[in-house]
């Protein structure tokens, strides 16, 4: 396996935060093959006679891409050169490489942003070959949809990242918390946030967040609203309904938590390169944490759960990233290879799993190594309960620095919340663009 990079890699946890719209107007030039991309002509599992392929992922996936890859590599004529891309300026590139058409073989894409490329054209038309996958229903049917367009399919589930509840165990049983015992609604996490931050530990906190970064909360809040029951769009991706009365609740248990001093300072500037930091060294009680950095949680005892609502009820985002065939990939019966042999057992569970990571297919979540660790069966079982939100303008309304979302959260509650309807309407007035 060759690994490249344009720069060195920054942590960004999963989440677009910044720098999502360069590009796209080199992105829409792309149109080989009309709207839909050209379709891949393969067998079922595509063609293995030692093609070089290549493929471009983010650098918050590139622990599980390398893995996959080097076990691909290993296993198969075909050879994959993975190039990681710093994800500040993987829409960037992309887009010029659009433009050029100069993309990869395969390209990996935040899930809340493959429906755009979609529409840009830059994936391959996949359905013949995703239909043609015995297990199909057992895909994660959130990642299959962002990528469908009118009825055609264009990317699989390349790495599935859900938003959990994490919380400390030792931190809990130092403030008289039990420590086996997840909060069943939002008020208890205020208040077992409280309590932890009632120990007057040095720099240890009762819970973080990133308020300064629209990715970071819808990663984490939206579940909180799907927990109750409640949607946080239409249907068709053009309205925002947070301005719900669940979604003011949400709004309202954080403001109190902020304003009691529960909440670690930094909150209010993270921006998303270091919004789990606190928690990954052991200095905050509980948080909405990536599923994908358990594996980084050493040094203490760590509880998992789905996130709850108001209410209750267990929710998550199902988010991390779509992968497809390029428009300007030759070689698409060599990459659909790659894709096929990605779904399958042998890298789902032999890869996947084994590194306690999220499989893609619902029948292989109970496996081998999920049952040594009751938190994969949990995060696993969760899954099924999350959501993935589809809008075309998703990034302009909800990730971007400037976006809308985020100044509805800052205001309500860094402020007044005085202003929380006009900014949900300033939201769906992007949605619908």
């Amino acid at each position: 396996m060759r690994i490249t990079r344009t720069r060195s890699a920054r942590l960004a946890a999963g989440i677009v935060t910044a720098g999502l719209l360069v590009g796209l107007a080199a992105c829409s030039s792309a149109d080989d093959g009309g709207e839909d991309g050209p379709a891949v002509s393969a067998g079922p599992d595509g063609t293995d006679d030692g093609t070089t392929l290549t493929l471009w992922t983010r650098a918050p996936l590139e622990k599980q891409a390398k893995l996959l890859v080097a076990a691909y590599n290993d296993t198969h004529e075909n050879q994959v050169e993975l190039t990681v891309v710093p994800n500040d300026d993987y829409v960037a590139k992309v887009g010029a490489a659009a433009g050029s058409d100069g993309l990869p073989d395969l390209f990996a894409a935040d899930i809340v942003y493959v429906p755009n490329w979609v529409e840009q054209g830059l994936f391959q038309d996949l359905t013949a070959q995703i239909d043609g996958l015995e297990f199909k229903d057992e895909i994660n049917q959130g990642h299959l949809s962002a990528g469908t367009v009118d009825g055609k399919e264009h990317v699989l589930p390349f790495v599935l990242d859900l938003s959990m509840l994490f919380w400390n165990k030792d931190l809990f049983a130092e403030a008289g918390l039990d420590p086996e015992k997840a909060p069943a609604n939002l008020t208890e996490y205020a208040e077992a946030a409280k309590a932890v931050q009632a120990l007057n530990k040095p720099d240890t906190y009762g819970t973080a967040t990133g308020l300064n970064c629209g990715g970071c909360l819808v990663f984490t809040w939206f579940p909180s609203v799907w927990a109750d029951g409640e949607q946080v769009m239409s249907e068709d991706g053009t309205e925002s309904l947070l301005n719900s009365d669940t979604a003011k609740t949400v709004y309202s248990t954080w403001k109190d938590l902020w304003d009691s001093g529960a909440v670690l300072p930094s909150s209010e500037d993270e921006a998303g390169p270091t919004w789990t930091a606190g928690f990954t060294e052991g200095k905050v009680g509980l948080m909405f944490y990536p599923a994908t950095l358990l594996s980084s949680t050493t040094g203490f005892d760590v509880g998992v759960a789905g996130i709850p609502g108001p209410e209750g009820g267990a929710s998550t985002f199902v988010g991390g990233d779509g992968i497809g065939v390029s428009k300007d990939s030759e070689n698409a019966a060599q990459a659909w290879n790659f894709l096929s042999w990605m779904m399958s057992e042998d890298a789902q569970v032999g890869v996947l799993a084994k590194n306690n990571d999220v499989v893609s297919r619902g029948d292989l979540a109970d496996n081998e190594y999920s049952s040594k660790d009751p938190r994969l069966i949990t995060i696993n079982e969760v899954a099924g309960q999350g959501d993935t939100p589809v809008a075309l303008n998703f990034q302009q309304a909800f990730n971007a620095p400037s976006s809308p979302w985020l100044t509805l959260v800052r205001d309500a509650v860094l402020g007044d919340g005085a202003n929380i309807d006009a900014d949900n309407d300033e939201i769906t007035a992007v949605l619908g663009q």
